[in-house]
């Protein structure tokens, strides 16, 4: 069976790469696509969903935007499990400083030279003070486009679902961008920043095994 993976914001799967799936299913990655001027939400989920092929059962695992972007998949074309890493299963899960960004409109407000490569660098260090054991953070933060950048914080600021409790939830208990007290996960990773997929991959593998069995 397939599990089409969806990676995180502005993220490539790097992050993702030292994972360890059941050997009998095939893992797709599907990339984050640039949205297109004007491209409202649920236009720009139907065309992250042409990369599924629900001609046959297949499973979605998500990491932090890729969680939010999985589970609207699964409206569109219904996985046999879904599965989050460093993310959240409704908008009531959202940490005080998105919705801080939600109340005061700030990602819409913010001119794109503000999501430039340099700012996105800086944007990127102070992700490295969140996780100090991970001194190779950049080069997760491949996907640098202004719009896109842009266009996907407003869209996590903005994002409006009610809680599926048949989505299997995985969260960090050091998660600043997520935070564990704001959720009921299924799984929680002992010393997990945001980034656990990458920094407790042992762990998180073990976990996927037992799920994807």
């Amino acid at each position: 069976m397939k599990i089409y993976v969806v990676s995180g914001l502005g993220a490539d799967f790097k992050v993702l790469e030292k994972l360890q799936f059941p050997e009998h299913h095939e893992v797709v990655f599907i990339d984050w696509l640039i949205p297109l001027q004007n491209e409202t939400f649920p236009q720009y989920v139907e065309r992250m969903a042409e990369k599924v092929d629900d001609s046959e059962p297949f499973y979605l695992l998500g990491y932090s935007f890729g969680g939010i972007m999985v589970q609207e998949i699964n409206k569109l074309k219904p996985a046999q499990k879904v599965v989050i890493m460093g993310s959240i299963k409704s908008d009531k899960e959202k940490s005080r400083l998105i919705r801080v960004g939600e109340v005061t409109k700030i990602p819409k407000i913010l001119p794109l030279r503000f999501f430039n490569d340099k700012t996105t660098n800086a944007y990127s260090v102070v992700r490295k003070l969140f996780d100090p054991k991970n001194p190779k953070l950049l080069q997760y933060f491949t996907v640098k486009d202004p719009y896109y950048l842009k266009w996907s914080i407003e869209r996590i600021s903005e994002w409006r679902f009610e809680e599926n409790p048949e989505v299997i939830q995985i969260l960090g208990d050091r998660d600043i961008v997520f935070p564990v007290k704001n959720s009921k996960p299924n799984y929680i990773i002992k010393g997990g920043t945001h980034l656990f997929p990458a920094t407790k991959y042992k762990e998180v593998s073990k976990i996927l095994r037992e799920i994807f069995n």
